[in-house]
């Protein structure tokens, strides 16, 4: 029998084990789940996540157990901690089978240095928190520094003021 959980978009939000950014977990989640998406959140530990501002998260699974399959989004949620995907392998092989397989694949803060680094963003318009600019540039992507960017099936965004924009921009690509 069909459940409307099974019917629902379904998108997993990835966060770092400490200090991930508030409001750009809470307010992009809280968009897309008032849309109808079924958010998923992610880490590399499955115990509490403390957010940079005192917010709470408990992970629903772990990063590495993340089948691209079963989803139609990935996001990257920023914060000081968020540099923890940066040179992840698991992190890069998720962000680059989501490009594959035509899946919206998104980051906020300084998160889209994580997709700088897996290579998907050669060529691409892709914004970022001011300071990692330069990284985002000498990988190959054209940085326009806007608090939103969509490129394809890309959506970056600077910053925790970006939060609500980011989330209407993804819900808008997931035809939310």
């Amino acid at each position: 029998m069909w459940t409307s959980t099974a019917l629902a978009t379904r998108v997993v939000m990835i966060i770092a084990e400490d200090n991930f950014r508030d409001e750009e977990l809470f307010v992009t989640k809280e968009i897309l789940e008032e849309k109808g998406a079924e958010v998923v959140v992610a880490s590399t530990s499955l115990a509490p996540v403390k957010g940079m501002l005192g917010g709470v998260c408990k992970p629903d699974i772990l990063v590495k157990d993340i089948r691209i399959d079963d989803f139609e989004a990935i996001i990257f949620v920023g914060g000081i901690g968020a540099s923890q995907y940066w040179n992840d392998k698991v992190a890069h092989k998720l962000v680059k089978d989501a490009i594959r397989k035509g899946k919206i694949v998104a980051a906020i803060c300084i998160a889209p240095v994580t997709l700088a680094k897996a290579g998907v963003l050669k060529g691409k318009k892709a914004t970022v928190w001011p300071s990692e600019a330069g990284i985002l540039k000498k990988e190959g992507a054209i940085y326009t520094g806007k608090s939103v960017e969509k490129d394809g099936c890309v959506i970056t965004a600077n910053g925790p003021q970006a939060a609500r924009a980011f989330g209407e921009t993804l819900a808008s690509a997931l035809g939310l």
